[in-house]
């Protein structure tokens, strides 16, 4: 425990602890993930990385795409962080509404999506059976690197998620995470190898 009997930073509320004492803590953590403290904010990952795909695959009744877009709301999380305010609200309703926001925006785009599918299928119906086949392994790919991703350890998780989505070098990680260039290299490097591994086993 903290000053002031308040639970410390890194030590989540124990099963007997109060929905405000968790409030407070994941408070604490967003707060301190927005002035660039990558535990806290692999902290708040692993916290609510659940809840969101809960929430994200509920509207979007579709789990691979849920799997993305949890991906994504978890690094808007990282990068938006420095508008968090406590005093408005709490860290867990903030995450969630961004994940509803997003999840909403991704229903959107595969509606139009669908509709301009359904324009090229009208102009070109014959579309070759190794095009469709091509697109389903695709996204098999996908669900398979999201689970793969999820089940890496918080510190070599967050790296490869912004270097996979953001389409960052190691180095530009390494400053967006305000860590050393060579343990985020190393990080990388060790994250790629478990990656690969898992999606060997999944193959």
């Amino acid at each position: 425990m903290g000053r002031d009997g308040e639970t410390g930073p890194g030590r989540r509320p124990g099963s007997g602890g109060g929905r405000s004492e968790e409030q407070a803590w994941l408070d604490g953590l967003l707060t301190r993930a927005a002035d660039g403290d990558e535990k806290a904010f692999v902290e708040v990952y692993d916290a609510l990385a659940k809840p969101v795909m809960g929430l994200v695959c509920r509207v979007l009744r579709d789990e691979a795409q849920a799997e993305e877009v949890t991906q994504e709301v978890m690094v808007e999380v990282w990068r938006t962080a420095y508008r968090f305010r406590p005093e408005r609200g709490a860290a867990r309703s903030w995450v969630l509404t961004l994940a509803h926001r997003r999840a909403v925006d991704r229903v959107r785009s595969v509606a139009a999506a669908r509709a301009r599918e359904m324009r090229v299928g009208v102009r070109d119906q014959d579309l070759p059976f190794d095009a469709v086949a091509e697109e389903v392994e695709k996204r098999e790919e996908h669900r398979v690197l999201f689970r793969c991703l999820g089940e890496l350890a918080g510190q070599l998780r967050l790296p490869l998620v912004l270097a996979y989505y953001e389409g960052l070098t190691y180095a530009e990680v390494a400053d967006s995470l305000a860590s050393p260039h060579g343990t985020i290299k190393s990080r990388m490097r060790h994250g790629l190898h478990s990656l690969r591994e898992c999606l060997g086993t999944r193959s």
